[in-house]
């Protein structure tokens, strides 16, 4: 047992002081709020849930800022994927490995906890697959331990290159497997997870342009319990090659022909209409949303002001990593909507309440659903994952609660993060992850060799 200590803390209840926190094997078994700090480690400052990231791709961490220049066409999504296929053609696994290691340390050292992995690199550069089909989902999974990430490892189902069954195309080699040997990928999966301290696996269709129709149902009935994760909408473009090959909106879909609900995160569905935002929310299902991914391809803003009324759900990723830092995606997502209406505090909800308390609350409630684990809140039986806030930094001066958070959102964000703990270990202290200088020398290393090949 292990016994933490916080000066203030946000529970499910609200704002706490003099809290302590008993700890087992990586879980909260007790929370005491006015308590005394006797027997237990004294941390100082503000202690929040640790937030989620649920959508990431890590290997993309190492291509920030490549995709910059402008083409002698309109760049798009599109064009940024050509450069992305051309950046991973040369990812041997240890690149893989530092890659990750790197963004998940910097997850950890600005406000995430958790990650959730859509992982769709598995094969060698020639396309083959490795002696071990899940050499790829190991290193990921290497990368997690060495960090002390919380994981949920998303191995992704690719089998086509566009919808009607479209082969997938040599750019897209690495990727590409048929629904039966996908499952054997998953499985391989399952046992290696099964070694990482509370990891959980699910599954990840990459879109409905990567499957076919039967391709899909065969693997979401294979593939047994946990979370489902797939792009929807994230393209206009998307949105008519499903209309000509399927006659829906991918959303309208996927509501249509399966049973979308709670285990299901639809990532990004930016392209959604009425019709979909009112079923999306009914669904129960988690609508994953990259805001600052999202900004960087010019994909398009989510219509979250006519979703969150209608009890939808959502939490916030990472995706490119083109930057990293949990306050950042919800300040984004919260701005964006500003924009569109030219309006202030838009998803704040009601009068008078906190626009960042809301965000943040409504984030770790989605993501921990679309992780699949006991994470998201300080409470028995959850994980020990609690970001701890600098209560000194001048921009917290004469603050307090709520208003705590939407300085940390909207003004200080990731300056704000002193002490992280996951499962009740400390990652990162005074700011900095525990193994910092390792995982930094062996990431430009890496970064090094690929850019001069």
């Amino acid at each position: 047992m292990t016994a933490f200590f916080f000066d203030h803390a946000l529970l499910p209840a609200g704002w706490a002081r003099d809290v302590r926190i008993d700890v087992a094997d990586g879980t909260i078994v007790a929370v005491q709020a006015g308590s005394s700090a006797g027997g237990a480690e004294r941390i100082a400052g503000i202690a929040l849930p640790g937030l989620p990231n649920l959508h990431c791709h890590a290997f993309q961490r190492a291509m920030a800022g490549l995709a910059e220049r402008r083409g002698p066409a309109s760049d798009s999504f599109w064009t940024w994927r050509e450069v992305m296929y051309g950046f991973l053609a040369a990812l041997t696994p240890d690149d893989v490995e530092a890659i990750a290691a790197f963004a998940y340390m910097e997850m950890l050292e600005t406000g995430f906890t958790a990650v959730g992995e859509f992982h769709y690199l598995h094969h060698d550069v020639d396309g083959r697959p490795f002696t071990d089909v899940g050499e790829m989902a190991a290193r990921i999974a290497a990368a997690a331990e060495e960090t002390g990430i919380g994981l949920t490892l998303l191995p992704s189902f690719y089998a086509n290159g566009g919808f009607g069954g479209v082969a997938g195309t040599h750019a897209q080699r690495r990727f590409l497997n048929t629904p039966d040997a996908f499952l054997k990928l998953l499985a391989r999966t399952r046992e290696i997870a099964a070694d990482v301290p509370d990891a959980a696996v699910g599954v990840a269709p990459h879109s409905l342009r990567a499957v076919t129709p039967e391709s899909l149902r065969h693997v979401v009935e294979a593939c047994g319990g946990g979370p489902i994760h797939i792009h929807a909408a994230e393209q206009k473009k998307e949105v008519e090659e499903s209309l000509a090959a399927l006659g829906r909106r991918p959303v309208a879909w996927l509501l249509e022909n399966f049973e979308v609900g709670p285990r299901w995160c639809l990532v990004h569905a930016t392209h959604i209409d009425d019709h979909e935002i009112a079923r999306l929310a009914r669904s129960g299902a988690v609508a994953g949303l990259c805001p600052l991914t999202e900004a960087n391809l010019g994909d398009g803003i989510f219509p979250a002001e006519k979703f969150l009324p209608g009890g939808g759900r959502f939490g916030v990723g990472s995706d490119s990593n083109i930057a990293i830092e949990a306050a950042a995606e919800l300040r984004q997502l919260e701005y964006a909507q500003r924009l569109q209406r030219q309006a202030r505090n838009v998803l704040a909800g009601e009068a008078g309440h906190s626009t960042g308390r809301r965000l943040y609350d409504a984030a770790l409630a989605g993501g921990a659903q679309a992780l699949g684990r006991r994470i998201g809140s300080l409470e028995p039986g959850r994980r020990a994952d609690i970001v701890v806030l600098d209560a000194e930094h001048p921009d917290l001066a004469g603050r307090s609660d709520d208003a705590w958070l939407d300085a940390y959102v909207f003004a200080a964000g990731a300056k704000l993060v002193r002490t992280v703990l996951v499962g009740g270990a400390t990652v990162v202290s005074e700011g900095r992850h525990r193994a910092r200088a390792t995982i930094e020398e062996r990431y430009r290393k890496a970064v090094t060799r690929l850019m001069n090949r």
